[in-house]
């Protein structure tokens, strides 16, 4: 039996087709892929501006730390006389008929006098005393405190009231009209005081700010908002440059700081524009 074995040609001539397929395979990718690379790009688009999401700011560390150092500013003024006053002769004989309608008005308000003394016609007209409040800040360990100088203007008298309530009497060492700022001292101060810096940053706008005073002698109110503008002229004299702040401001704010969130000082509480019942803060 003549065993032949099968001829190996046609298998090599299958795998070197299969060899020559693969490789023109590969060679049409490649140019297929060059292709692709030629191909114009799309046109690339800016990135629309991101800003990664704030979680809600409390200023409660901020303001534990900061109150201590504010204080009400309590000045007491005396009253000049205008020409409505007191008038001496003139006026006694204004009044001098005891039977008038209006000297019987004005007998009861007469220091002292009675029907015993209707012969007294001397009028005794004080010189009343007005009391205003504001808001100051301590700047020193040994008590200097800043405010406004509108704040104890023509102050017969100044009494310096801390978050705890303690008061001290103060004396004004300095002012300075044109840029409205007054500086205070202590007078005799049994303790060393918590006191603030002023800031060595620029401020921008949208920065927040937390404004603490004495508002219709609150003391210790804190309001909070944003630095609105910078470099407003109110008109006020000539270093007009300030600070417009959408914290609430009120009467007696004046003299209080507006801190930032670092517990620096940034500005002075200062004016109130209110054309409508609203309130623009600026310091």
């Amino acid at each position: 039996m003549n065993n032949q074995i099968p001829s190996q040609e046609p298998t090599r001539k299958l795998k070197k087709r299969a060899l020559l397929g693969t490789v023109a395979v590969l060679a049409l990718g490649g140019a297929i892929a060059g292709e692709a690379i030629l191909l114009p790009k799309s046109p690339a688009y800016a990135d629309a501006v991101r800003v990664e999401g704030v979680q809600p700011v409390s200023f409660a560390d901020v303001v534990e730390k900061v109150r201590p150092a504010v204080v009400s500013v309590r000045v007491k003024t005396k009253v000049e006389e205008t020409a409505a006053d007191g008038q001496g002769e003139d006026m006694q004989q204004f009044f001098g008929d005891q039977n008038s309608p209006m000297e019987r008005f004005f007998k009861q308000f007469r220091d002292g006098q009675g029907d015993n003394n209707k012969g007294n016609r001397q009028f005794r007209w004080q010189s009343p005393y007005a009391t205003s409040l504001g808001s100051g800040f301590i700047i020193s360990e040994d008590g200097y405190v800043v405010t406004n100088d509108h704040v104890v203007d023509k102050g017969q008298t100044v009494t310096v009231i801390l978050d705890d309530n303690t008061e001290y009497e103060a004396k004004v060492v300095g002012v300075d009209e044109k840029t409205d700022l007054a500086l205070l001292k202590i007078n005799n101060p049994d303790r060393t005081f918590t006191y603030v810096k002023f800031s060595e940053e620029k401020i921008r706008v949208g920065d927040w700010v937390v404004a603490v005073g004495n508002p219709f002698g609150l003391g210790g109110t804190v309001t909070a908002g944003i630095v609105s503008a910078s470099g407003r002229d109110i008109g006020s004299g000539p270093y007009d440059d300030f600070i417009q702040i959408d914290a609430a401001v009120n009467r007696g704010n004046s003299g209080g700081p507006a801190f930032n969130l670092n517990g620096e000082v940034i500005g002075i509480n200062t004016a109130i524009f209110s054309p409508s019942g609203g309130n623009v803060g600026i310091a």
